[in-house]
């Protein structure tokens, strides 16, 4: 039979256990479904596969962290040049790749080459992170969708700077014939009119947009691939999830 302080000893050491155990699944993993990520890969083989793994990280990190599932997810892989398809939307239940097209940056994020990036009132450039969609409405580039930027300094100021997804005549393979770049924006993701109204009735209403780059800065600090539970909560309930 135990003693008193062996029993003691026994209880102390379950507890301490269940409290490691209770830690580790209360923390949360920011590790995408490796099915979701082979899947989304298989169907778009030209995506960098860290621009991929990065959005399905954070995605996954806000979703744990108490976002809303999202039927879509479009990537933004700015390390690609303007005349590139380098916007890609996913649906996330069927994992298909649903379109892949152009997309614009900022006037002065550069030239062919978006390489800054900025969350500031007139900075005319684009910014990076995870969005979240908004609403649609008509406006004066026509049909166009708000969305929230849920990166507090790198892209949380998207609905001030009217950050929106619409159509652009500029947003066009001609003018790389002419210029070597497609034409650039104030900031906002502009697509080509042809497709603007496919891209923000599949986006809009909550739907997930990650754009990324390879700032050092974002990687080391972003709170969604960094997985920080507590502080993406913060932001979500701010944002209203």
């Amino acid at each position: 039979m135990l003693n008193f302080s062996c029993r003691f000893c026994l209880v102390a050491i379950a507890l301490g256990a269940f409290s490691i155990s209770s830690f580790a699944a209360s923390k949360v993993q920011p590790v995408a479904s490796p099915t979701l990520y082979a899947s989304l890969a298989h169907a778009a083989p030209q995506l960098n596969p860290q621009a991929l793994k990065s959005a399905l990280n954070a995605m996954q990190c806000a979703v744990g962290s108490g976002a809303r599932q999202a039927r879509h997810l479009a990537v933004i892989d700015y390390s690609q040049p303007s005349t590139e398809r380098r916007l890609w939307i996913f649906d996330l239940r069927t994992k298909k790749l649903v379109l892949r097209d152009l997309v614009a940056h900022g006037q002065k994020s550069g030239e062919n080459f978006a390489t800054q990036f900025s969350n500031r009132l007139g900075s005319y450039q684009s910014s990076l992170g995870l969005f979240r969609t908004q609403e649609s409405y008509e406006g004066s580039h026509g049909y166009s969708l708000r969305m929230d930027g849920l990166e507090p300094g790198f892209n949380d100021r998207a609905r001030d700077r009217d950050i929106v997804i619409h159509a652009a005549d500029y947003v066009n393979p001609l003018w790389s014939q002419r210029q070597g770049r497609i034409g650039r924006s104030q900031g906002c993701p502009a697509v080509r009119p042809q497709v603007a109204r496919q891209v923000i009735d599949k986006l809009k209403d909550g739907q997930f947009m990650f754009s990324w780059y390879p700032d050092q800065r974002w990687l080391k600090t972003s709170p969604y691939l960094n997985c920080q539970p507590r502080q993406v909560a913060s932001i979500l309930s701010a944002n209203g999830g």
